[in-house]
């Protein structure tokens, strides 16, 4: 098992194979899949149902300006929820808008969407902001960052879209040099937006290490083309980790405080990004989707957003 990496499980879960590898039961596929999915573990979905801690006060100043989440999933790829009770969810919260982004094809795994489901999500989106206006359902995906530092989906699609999270989810034990020249391509990308989850860390169960690069170069890259860094709210994750967080900041670049969520319950989780940013001393300005929503479209089809 230990000489398996992800894309390997990844190719075993997508063809019902994992139980031939020595050791997998039901019970270790699950979680194995679970896992390759990003899924919450159960203790955290029950987490939902319970009431979130007091945020400090400093938090709780970010969270006002919040006026939407920039990450999230449904049922189309590896959420558990459709759009419109992601939608509906996200309204009660007194949210503007909440930026759709379900997986790329490559994440077969996560029913990640090709070019065809893409296009026909698109048109599911058009007719939902017809009827939830003046909320917009923003049309976006994250699209794997690839080993080439490629984005993993069709160039032109990617360009009708109106947020792009790009994400590392395959290798994140790739030696330093290669994972930053990896990183640097995609932020260079004009397509890119956001960088998601940029370290890939687990803190539950076994756990999973940050991957390793150049992060002065990196974060740099970002300050430079005007991509955001995002801060990942999802307890499991608190992504970057303090010291990154405050070479964002230092850098003066961009921040997305996203939840990554993938049920109506995890948008609430905006507030756990709050604290981060509250400790990080992150100028309120500077974060994104703080912005009305003029102004983050207008940032978004920016192409190389400066």
């Amino acid at each position: 098992m230990a000489e398996i990496d992800e894309a390997q499980l990844a190719s075993l879960a997508t063809t019902g194979r994992l139980r031939e590898l020595p050791g997998v039961g039901d019970k270790s596929a699950q979680v194995i899949i679970e896992a390759l999915l990003d899924r919450t573990p159960e203790y955290l979905q029950q987490l939902e149902d319970v009431p979130q801690p007091s945020l400090s006060s400093e938090a709780e100043g970010y969270r006002q300006i919040l006026r939407g989440d920039c990450h999230s999933h449904s049922d189309w790829s590896d959420g558990g929820s459709s759009i419109r009770d992601m939608a509906e969810a996200a309204i009660a919260l007194g949210h503007d808008y909440l930026a759709l982004t379900d997986h790329s094809p490559r994440l077969t795994v996560a029913h990640g969407l090709d070019p065809e489901r893409l296009k026909q999500q698109l048109k599911v989106v058009d007719r939902l902001n017809g009827e939830l206006a003046p909320f917009r359902i923003l049309k976006g995906i994250e699209v794997d960052i690839l080993e080439d530092g490629t984005l993993d989906q069709d160039e032109g699609l990617l360009s009708d879209l109106d947020v792009v999270v790009a994400s590392v989810h395959s290798k994140l034990s790739m030696e330093a040099r290669f994972m930053t020249r990896r990183m640097l391509a995609a932020i260079e990308n004009p397509h890119t937006d956001i960088l998601g989850h940029c370290t890939g860390r687990k803190l539950v169960g076994r756990g999973r290490k940050p991957s390793t690069f150049d992060a002065q170069a990196v974060f740099g890259a970002c300050a430079a083309s005007g991509t955001a860094v995002e801060i990942n709210s999802r307890p499991e994750r608190r992504d970057p980790p303090p010291e990154l967080l405050e070479m964002v900041v230092e850098l003066d670049c961009l921040i997305s405080i996203d939840t990554d969520a993938h049920a109506p319950g995890q948008l609430e989780w905006l507030g756990l990004g709050c604290e981060q940013a509250a400790v990080a001393e992150v100028r309120p300005e500077r974060v994104v989707n703080g912005w009305e929503l003029d102004r983050l479209l207008a940032w978004t089809s920016n192409g190389q957003n400066g």
